[in-house]
């Protein structure tokens, strides 16, 4: 039986190794970060991989560092014959990635070469792409360069968010894993080198990368705000006090007022100022200290006071 070591952490990876345990594969071990404190209160919280992994009674290691640690000696003593990694967060020595018998794989979310490093759903969010996609490659030492094995695109629609993509991504990754692991075994798949100059990257979003910025247009604060929802959100600043914004959408009108600009106030919305003369529509923030409001809840409640002319933005 092919025996298979599994490292992924986040939600997305779960349906992937859910279908290989699902297919007979010998998953032997299963490698995740270790437990973090997760909201307000801090709690140690497992990752959904190794909820996953332990729902399945399968081994669960968790190196803070995989280089050079027992878990590494450990994975290279079970000779393993895939090394598959689908969003696990950490590099993987060439020592570990040789020790595959027959390869080391990764399930990347994005059209290869667009899009190596650790946010990829969200910059192609972000940017205004048209589509998107899942490429399987063959791991090497440098970030998501390796040889592509299979790639598949999808289209990110108007209504798409980093959740929903998250999910129409790991399914449409764990069928491409399913179907070439058979023709990996048998060496019937053709290696296609990437093309370096068509290189781009996403590296994970930084705190600072979050503010909106009004000076952009209506269309372009619309994708940044699906691109960072529902993780990590985001916002702007009102009087000192930070808003998550968690839905907008276009106006079709135009303006004059500066960028950020409160210029309309309705029974269900607000619009603000936004570049280029568009105007965004607030449909539901989160203020500081409080949970998720449609825009008519905050106008009747905490909203009451904000005032057309004020401006949002530090």
């Amino acid at each position: 039986m092919t025996k298979i070591v599994f490292m992924g952490t986040p939600q997305f990876s779960v349906p992937i190794l859910k279908g290989v345990v699902k297919a007979g594969y010998d998953v032997c071990a299963v490698v995740t970060q270790p437990d973090r404190p997760v909201g307000r209160k801090k709690v140690l919280t497992a990752s959904p991989v190794k909820e996953a992994a332990l729902s399945q009674g399968i081994e669960v290691l968790q190196p803070e560092k995989i280089s050079g640690s027992a878990e590494m000696a450990k994975i290279i003593a079970m000779e393993p014959d895939f090394i598959i990694t689908a969003a696990f967060g950490q590099f993987l020595p060439e020592k570990l990635l040789q020790c595959a018998k027959i390869g080391a794989i990764n399930v990347h979310a994005s059209l290869l070469p667009k899009y190596r490093g650790g946010a990829p759903v969200h910059y192609a969010i972000i940017n205004g792409e048209k589509e998107t996609g899942v490429t399987i490659m063959k791991m090497v030492k440098k970030m998501d360069a390796g040889a592509i094995l299979s790639q598949q695109a999808i289209p990110i629609t108007k209504q798409d968010d980093v959740g929903t993509l998250f999910d129409k991504l790991s399914a449409l990754g764990q069928e491409m894993l399913l179907e070439i692991l058979p023709r990996l075994v048998k060496n019937e798949v053709t290696e296609i080198p990437q093309i370096e100059a068509e290189a781009t990257f996403s590296p994970n979003i930084q705190r600072e990368e979050e503010m909106i910025e009004w000076q952009q247009t209506a269309t372009q604060i619309d994708c940044k705000i699906r691109g960072m929802r529902p993780w990590p959100v985001a916002y702007t600043v009102y009087q000192g006090q930070r808003w998550k914004i968690w839905d907008v959408q276009e106006v079709a009108e135009t303006t004059q007022e500066a960028p950020g600009v409160i210029i309309a106030i309705h029974k269900q919305s607000f619009w603000v100022a936004a570049g280029q003369g568009t105007i965004v529509q607030i449909n539901k923030l989160q203020p500081a200290g409080k949970g998720q409001l449609t825009a008519s809840q905050f106008l009747n409640g905490i909203g009451k006071e904000i005032q057309i002319g004020e401006p949002l933005g530090e």
